[in-house]
């Protein structure tokens, strides 16, 4: 029997989906699957020109396509609507895991499909408006035709159960977790990265790729005012430009404290770690998460944490965190305010971070998911 991953997400680096199926794919194969008869795992994606195999994990068995992003996405989508299977793509294929919203269409492999939000039904405005059609258009049919659908937090099932009527049997949660390389950095690394990224020695961070629901307008809003009251000298803002920014970078250039906004981009992962340890505080106001996996990675690194009260962020974040309303400014200016002048305070959230954090694993992940393919595989 023969388990196929898609890890396109990850080849392609997608950010937060990427990172689920990287994560999972290691997870997987670190598992003793000899408790599953004559079970092995491989992978598939869509190799573009210039994609590699994840660094490491070149030994696995992999299918592919070489076929652009939206051409592979409307085929798979015709492919479902003419009832065509894919199986010659996955040869002996007992199950396919669909790890981002793309889903397959097999005749004779089980499916599982993983579902990280339903984002562009709750914000529509947020979304480009052809990304926003095409998930409204296929969305309901792969949750349907999907065996089973795993959701990364309890505030996703909800969602797919309300918009698409599935059945709560039918949905299992699994938490993702932030990767075993994030955890408390010592100060020459920290120092390292500092200098490497040229940053203050105080910043604020934010991770995230830069969209409208990231919340980044009032995040600098409430910046302004606590640079202004000298509590912090820099604002980090570490990902890649999304979409629909252009609002944020003109409210950016008309702010007294552009010039201490910073933006390194895509940061690669074995810096992020340093990147959360040096900083104050991680301030993660987002309007809407399927997950959030920034906050369990700033706690793993031991960085106090101020998120939103809102969507799955209550789930990851614990008691461990300041949660506050991602649309008051005040609210959010003060609890970072909080952080940034009680010392006592920081380092209570700083331990209440790594133990909220360790909550969650990636081998539990794996073993979680290892028991859903096994049901259905019956």
């Amino acid at each position: 029997m023969t388990i196929y991953l898609d890890i396109s997400a990850a080849v392609h680096r997608r950010a937060g989906l990427g990172r689920y199926a990287e994560s999972l794919a290691r997870a997987l194969l670190a598992r003793d699957l000899s408790i599953y008869p004559s079970t092995d795992l491989a992978f598939f994606y869509n190799r573009e020109a210039g994609i590699q195999p994840l660094p490491g994990l070149e030994h696995v068995p992999a299918r592919t396509v070489s076929l652009g992003y939206k051409p592979w996405r409307m085929l798979v989508w015709l492919g479902q609507l003419a009832g065509v299977g894919f199986d010659r793509l996955l040869p002996g294929a007992t199950l396919f895991h669909a790890t981002e919203h793309l889903l397959l269409p097999l005749r004779r492999a089980a499916t599982v499909l993983t579902v990280h939000d339903l984002i562009f039904r709750r914000y529509p405005q947020h979304h480009k408006p052809l990304n926003r059609w095409y998930l409204n258009a296929t969305m309901p049919l792969f949750c349907r035709r999907a065996g089973h659908i795993i959701a990364v937090s309890e505030q996703t099932k909800r969602d797919v159960m309300a918009a698409y009527g599935v059945p709560a049997e039918k949905i299992t949660v699994i938490y993702e977790a932030a990767d075993a390389h994030f955890r408390p950095q010592s100060p020459e690394v920290v120092a390292a990265a500092r200098a490497r990224y040229h940053l203050a020695d105080r910043y604020l961070l934010f991770v995230g790729t830069l969209e409208p629901r990231k919340n980044l307008i009032r995040l600098l809003a409430a910046f302004e005012r606590l640079h202004a009251a000298r509590l912090t000298d820099a604002l980090v803002i570490a990902g890649k430009r999304g979409w629909l920014y252009a609002d944020f970078f003109a409210r950016l250039e008309e702010s007294p404290a552009r010039q201490a906004v910073i933006f390194p981009g895509w940061v690669d992962d074995a810096d992020l770690p340093a990147l959360y340890a040096g900083s104050q505080v991680l301030a993660f106001p987002s309007e809407f998460e399927g997950f959030g996996l920034p906050v369990l990675e700033a706690m793993a690194c031991g960085t106090p944490v101020v998120c939103s009260n809102s969507s799955s962020l209550p789930e990851v974040a614990g008691e461990a965190a300041l949660l506050v309303d991602p649309f008051d400014v005040d609210a959010l200016t003060a609890a970072l305010g909080r952080v940034l002048t009680d010392a006592a305070l920081a380092e209570e959230m700083r331990l209440r971070g790594l133990q909220q954090a360790a909550r969650f694993s990636w081998a539990q992940a794996a073993q979680r998911t290892l028991e859903v393919y096994r049901a259905q595989m019956r």
